[in-house]
């Protein structure tokens, strides 16, 4: 079986997006501090902007290169992956 490409970019951005996330949601579940709701809250709107431009661009990249159309196809699904990891993130949130 083959191992999965990314691209070096959508990869990081993925890894640290969730990191981000994760660590924004484990210290509020801790300290149940408004300053980390607040700090998630704008945290998550920068994220979409910057997750959907790496997206965009790994499609756009995906659809004209063919080259190595694996691994930016595989990127792009990674950032989509973000997605539901959020909703799962405030459904915790909401539950908390």
């Amino acid at each position: 079986m083959e191992k999965a490409k990314f691209s070096p970019v959508g990869k990081n951005l993925f890894l640290i997006s969730w990191l981000l996330g994760t660590i924004i949601l484990l210290a509020f579940w801790i300290s149940e501090s408004w300053f980390f709701v607040w700090l998630g809250f704008y945290y998550v709107v920068i994220a979409v902007v910057i997750n959907m431009i790496v997206f965009c661009s790994e499609l756009l990249t995906f659809l004209t290169d063919i080259s190595d159309k694996k691994s930016h196809g595989n990127s792009a699904l990674l950032i989509l992956l973000n997605i539901p990891i959020a909703a799962f993130y405030f459904i915790i949130f909401t539950n908390i």
